[in-house]
């Protein structure tokens, strides 16, 4: 009776084992076959100058209407614009790009448009390359740090206000992608976040958003996480929530016309 009963939890445990390895493979498999399909579409497109062709760009509404872009990657791309009289809001976030792809790409997916407002969110894919290429970590925050000072100078000499948002905090590592990760991530985005602060001027507003995101200890808040990266619309409702005091405090703005 009692090998039985052995025999039985030997079986079950068997079974969990083996359904669970099934789980987590599946896992990896659809992690890869993503990454590799981003690998394939950035050799196809560098610095996805297709996702928003020239000829498609919008007109403005309105003469009086003041326009704003999201410029960066999928966290700005994933930004749903704030209603707000006055304002136009158009969307030119790529995901998975990093600061010198969404630099190179400017003067295709900014210029044209002419805004008056230019939200910066960029920088994380660069820095979760760290665990991968260790000897360059230096390098990596160094790049980062330097493309979107420069993102921020081509937006100010196109007459642009510029909102510049740190980059938001990350959230809980899952299991599959924590070998291909380490605390020099999060702490290599406080370095740029505290360097962001220094561009600050006139026409530069640093927009915080780690306050209204992070928990205590500095990760994205789990009722804000979609993923270890991403927001959910409840993250981008709270940070509209503060946005539009800002939008609103600009006023004075003169529109081009």
């Amino acid at each position: 009776m009692r090998s039985h009963k052995v025999f039985i939890f030997l079986t079950v445990l068997t079974g969990i084992l083996l359904a669970s390895s099934v789980a987590f493979n599946l896992i990896l498999f659809n992690q890869a076959k993503k990454y590799y399909l981003e690998l394939n579409q950035t050799r196809l497109d560098p610095l996805g100058w297709n996702k928003y062709p020239a000829d498609l760009n919008p007109k403005r509404k309105e003469s009086s209407t003041v326009r704003v872009v999201f410029f960066g990657d999928s966290r700005a791309a994933e930004w749903q614009s704030p209603t707000l009289e006055g304002y136009e809001f158009i969307n030119r976030g790529i995901g998975s790009q990093t600061t010198i792809q969404t630099l190179q790409r400017f003067e295709q997916h900014i210029t044209p448009l002419q805004p008056d407002i230019i939200i910066i969110q960029v920088g994380v894919n660069d820095l979760k390359t760290i665990p991968l290429f260790p000897k360059a970590k230096d390098a990596i925050i160094a790049d980062s740090k330097e493309n979107i000072q420069r993102i921020v100078e081509r937006s100010k000499a196109k007459d642009a206000i510029v909102i510049l948002t740190p980059i938001f905090p990350i959230g809980s590592i899952p299991l599959e992608r924590q070998p291909f990760w380490s605390e020099d991530v999060d702490l290599a985005v406080d370095e740029v976040n505290t360097y962001l602060q220094s561009l600050a001027s006139q026409t530069v507003i640093v927009f915080e958003t780690s306050s209204l995101l992070a928990d205590q200890k500095g990760k994205l808040k789990p009722e804000y996480s979609k993923d270890e990266l991403h927001l959910t619309p409840e993250g981008y409702r709270v940070l509209n929530q503060e946005l539009v005091p800002v939008l609103n405090s600009l006023e004075a703005i003169t529109v081009k016309r």
